[in-house]
């Protein structure tokens, strides 16, 4: 895909976790055509996984554009992860901004932008650890105290349902549109239900 001869261009990046949130997607997308992006590269892919549209993005842009995410969560997994990306976007002369943070759009043309970003990044990324430690201590104690079961899997809760479906005739493609499972799940259940 060649870039055209445009130059200073705004090149937005959106990103949602999971596919069940394509309004969340779409609302990203609104929001970067709205402030000028003429090229957009969108994903559904949890921030830990390979994300190639940001592969992508970041290839496309040259000197004097701009990457433009709407949150400085749906562009970094981590302070690390934010500064390894500022830092291939400087050495590509490309800028990076981020229109809602804290209610204000920021950008790291300027060096006072780069360093807010950059402490938000840290401060995020601590707080995240944070919770991830409490919870961790909570699941612990309640484990402990024998009071932590872990969440049971949707599927099975409705393994009655699945049976009953199948001794009426229904097909496991059918169960699983109506209980909103997996055919694999329905399968599952079924095969545990004949060695049983």
């Amino acid at each position: 895909m060649e870039k055209s001869k445009e130059i200073n261009m705004l090149v937005g990046y959106s990103r949602t976790s999971t596919t069940e949130q394509v309004a969340g997607l779409e609302a990203q997308d609104r929001d970067l055509r709205a402030t000028g992006c003429t090229k957009l590269f969108s994903e559904q892919v949890s921030s830990v996984a390979q994300r190639a549209q940001l592969s992508a993005a970041l290839d496309f842009v040259r000197e004097g554009d701009t990457l433009v995410v709407t949150r400085l969560d749906r562009l970094a997994r981590s302070t690390a992860d934010l500064l390894a990306i500022i830092d291939m976007l400087e050495q590509k002369g490309v800028a990076l901004r981020i229109l809602d943070f804290g209610g204000q759009a920021v950008d790291t043309k300027s060096p006072s932008g780069k360093l807010i970003v950059t402490m938000f990044g840290a401060v995020a990324q601590f707080e995240r650890e944070l919770l991830l430690q409490r919870q961790r201590e909570g699941i612990a104690k309640a484990k402990a105290d024998g009071k932590y079961r872990g969440r049971s899997p949707t599927a099975l809760r409705q393994s009655a349902k699945v049976l009953e479906m199948k001794a009426r005739g229904a097909k496991p493609t059918a169960i699983a549109a109506s209980l909103n499972v997996s055919r694999a799940s329905v399968y599952r259940i079924l095969a545990e239900a004949r060695t049983a």
